[in-house]
């Protein structure tokens, strides 16, 4: 039977095991314990590794193959969606409300029983928000005031590692993931995260490539683009832009 790598909760700066080590089933397990300091989140991300786990599970490790991501300039953008993004008078805007987004992501679901997003992840990712490697992507209604949807994740180098998204409107999650890949393109990066495929994000312009290919990625774009100053153009309709993907109907 494999064993798996135990992480010392008195080491923060404790190196991860290579990504290579990871179970075949369930597929990407890497490590197990630690914790969810700055210091260990920012190094398991540079290295291609993130942190899931249940209520009243130990801290899980994973880093799965293949691996989900988006080519910010091959967002999919449908007709409706662009339709949404020119008449519904939708906000976006970046930063500004952190912990609500984390929060409402970690609402429960008529999908699924119970959170991921404990209190012990929603401390640790504001705490890396403090730091300015977390990033808010939130979409709110006509009048700006009242927050619909959006989107939460890491910056490690020039790959944005999304975490949850949530949507209390039609398109919302959408709407930030497309504002999202706009400005990560405008800037620079080279890949957004998507961790596992599921059918939404596969609808958006997900595809999978190799935990290898991925890792390669990331070692290649160590360091944040520069012209990322995570701030919304004002003059930019996003209903005009034209990704290198041809919509959907």
């Amino acid at each position: 039977m494999l064993s798996l790598y135990l992480l010392d909760t008195k080491q923060p700066d404790q190196s991860f095991p290579s990504v290579d080590m990871a179970w075949d089933e369930p597929n990407g397990l890497l490590a197990v314990g630690g914790d969810l300091s700055v210091t260990r989140l920012a190094n398991a991300y540079r290295h291609g590794i993130f942190p899931w786990f249940g209520p009243r599970e130990p801290i899980y490790w994973w880093s799965p193959n293949p691996r989900a991501v988006i080519y910010p300039q091959q967002v999919r953008i449908t007709r409706s969606l662009r339709k949404a993004l020119r008449n519904r008078g939708y906000q976006i805007r970046f930063d500004q409300n952190f912990a609500q987004v984390v929060r409402a992501c970690a609402a429960p679901r008529s999908y699924t029983n119970g959170t991921w997003i404990t209190t012990e992840m929603f401390r640790a990712y504001c705490a890396l928000h403090d730091t300015g490697l977390a990033h808010s992507v939130e979409v709110y209604d006509a009048s700006g005031t009242i927050l619909v949807g959006g989107l939460y994740g890491v910056a490690t180098g020039g790959v944005f590692c999304g975490e949850s998204m949530f949507s209390l409107v039609p398109d919302a999650s959408k709407i930030a993931l497309i504002a999202l890949a706009y400005y990560l393109h405008t800037w620079g990066f080279a890949l957004i995260d998507c961790q596992i495929p599921n059918p939404h994000l596969m609808s958006m312009g997900a595809v999978e490539i190799s935990r290898n290919e991925f890792v390669k990625t990331l070692a290649a774009h160590p360091d944040q683009p520069p012209k990322a100053n995570w701030q919304i153009d004002p003059n930019v309709d996003l209903s005009r832009w034209e990704p290198q993907t041809a919509p959907l109907v």
